[in-house]
């Protein structure tokens, strides 16, 4: 991409049209605008690649790594009742373990890095009986369902 705009900016300069630009580099005119606008604002340095923002990470790469081996012992081993992970849980275990603090919407993040992906329980009570239910199912409920009145 630095190049493209780079290139784009000596393609202006030697005379060449934004269209022009925008359809030898593969580009929307719109963005050789922004690119030739830039360019003459702050130079051509103002073009090459930067560092992404945003602060320094608060979890170090061994730290990272750990978590997997974290997770693995369970959310009861945190003082959590149940064995589901959530972030929230999650981000109170990394709390709890590292002394780093994250929001729960970060920590999907986090365990993207690790290689993990998201999972939604089936959530069935343990009183579930599947003979009441199959039972309304067949016979109660097309009483109760209205008909073509």
């Amino acid at each position: 991409m630095e190049a493209r705009r780079l290139r784009a900016w000596e393609l202006l300069q030697k005379g060449w049209k934004q269209i022009e630009v925008a359809e030898a580099l593969g580009g929307s005119r719109g963005a050789v605008s922004r690119w030739a606008a830039l360019a003459r604002q702050e130079g051509s340095q103002a073009l090459r690649r930067r560092k992404p923002p945003g602060g320094p990470r608060k979890l170090q790469d061994d730290q990272l790594a750990q978590l997997p081996e974290l997770l693995q012992r369970g959310p009861g081993s945190f003082g959590f009742s149940g064995e589901i992970w959530t972030r929230a849980r999650i981000a109170q275990a990394i709390r709890q373990e590292f002394g780093v603090s994250y929001h729960p919407t970060q920590v999907g993040r986090l365990l993207k890095q690790c290689g993990f992906s998201l999972q939604k329980p089936t959530l069935r009570a343990s009183q579930r009986n599947e003979d009441a239910i199959r039972d309304w199912r067949d016979r109660r409920f097309p009483e109760l369902k209205k008909g073509p009145g």
